[in-house]
């Protein structure tokens, strides 16, 4: 977290489940950041995040400037320093 803040960074997650099963999901794994709940799956569909069969997402990053210009996008899990060199 602490190299997403110094480059200016606020992550978030996005996750179909609904708000009241994200609150005890973010306790238990003790998220220091916002899980927004997507039931309908459009963030996922916007963002090309859905699988072939329409429902399970796949794992994506985004870095989304100000202007809403995306800066970074890659599937899976890429690492802290790839992201944040790309939001630069």
């Amino acid at each position: 977290m602490a190299k997403f803040q110094t480059a200016g960074i606020q992550p978030f997650g996005v996750n179909p489940a609904g708000v009241e099963a994200h609150a005890s999901y973010v306790a238990k794994l003790r998220f220091n950041f916002p899980l927004l709940s997507d039931p309908d799956r459009a963030i996922a569909r916007a963002y090309h995040a859905l699988k072939d069969d329409g429902k399970g997402i796949q794992r994506s990053v985004y870095v989304v400037q100000r202007d809403g210009t995306v800066a970074f996008a890659q599937r899976g899990t890429p690492e802290v320093d790839e992201i944040v060199r790309h939001a630069s």
